[in-house]
């Protein structure tokens, strides 16, 4: 299935190879950025499922780009974990305040990160009404367990492919995912395919659930509608 994607905004290289390492272990796909302007412009271009944001960065600080992400509408929902060595109660108060969903003051344990990581995913996909296993609208029903798909009440058969397209594109709405994005995140970084890969199995999703069912935004990607 399609892997959930993390950007990663620290300027410690040791520390970001370490991170980058245990969390693709974990099973997310990490981009990482060394400066504050960087990984603005990094979320910005291709907004993640979360964000793990240095506080003491170069020429853009950590709580400066959580201001900036908070104050834009594509990527206000998007969870942030704010990594820091500072101690002081008043900057954790503080980023919290910005926006930051989670505080972790350095040196932290893996192990303790990764579970606060899924704790925030889990409670997106509950707070966006995305159910962890199972999509529901007036006319659509997507269930991930069985990979069941059902149409007005009759089912629709799908590839393994086309269904791991559906449901990122279902998990990620109302965001727009760009054709390298579903490559990276449903084929996968070593995948050997090109961008119209996706189009073709859109077309395939669209012929087999309607046209009106994921739209296509012109210069940026897809995203999922739903039928009602």
């Amino acid at each position: 299935m399609a892997r959930e994607r993390i950007v990663l905004v620290e300027d410690d290289p040791d520390l970001a190879t370490t991170l980058v390492l245990a969390l693709e272990k974990q099973g997310f796909s990490v981009s990482h950025y060394g400066t504050g302007r960087d990984g603005l412009h990094g979320v910005l271009d291709s907004p993640p499922d979360l964000v793990l944001l240095d506080l003491n960065l170069p020429d853009l600080d950590g709580l400066s780009v959580c201001r900036e992400l908070r104050d834009t509408e594509a990527v206000r929902d998007v969870p942030i974990i704010m990594l820091t060595a500072r101690v002081e109660e008043s900057d954790r108060v503080l980023g919290l305040d910005l926006g930051a969903d989670d505080y972790v003051t350095k040196p932290f344990s893996l192990r303790e990160l990764v579970s606060r990581i899924k704790a925030l995913l889990r409670r997106r996909g509950l707070d966006s009404g995305v159910p962890e296993n199972e999509y529901r609208d007036p006319r659509l029903v997507v269930q991930k367990g069985s990979l069941g798909v059902t149409l007005d009440c009759q089912p629709v058969k799908l590839t393994v492919r086309e269904f791991e397209l559906l449901w990122y594109l279902i998990i990620n709405r109302p965001r727009v995912a760009s054709r390298e994005v579903i490559l990276d995140r449903v084929w996968g970084l070593s995948a050997d395919v090109e961008t119209r890969t996706v189009d073709v199995h859109v077309r395939a999703l669209r012929s087999k659930l309607g046209s009106e069912s994921i739209e296509t935004v012109v210069g940026a990607g897809y995203r999922f509608k739903g039928l009602n």
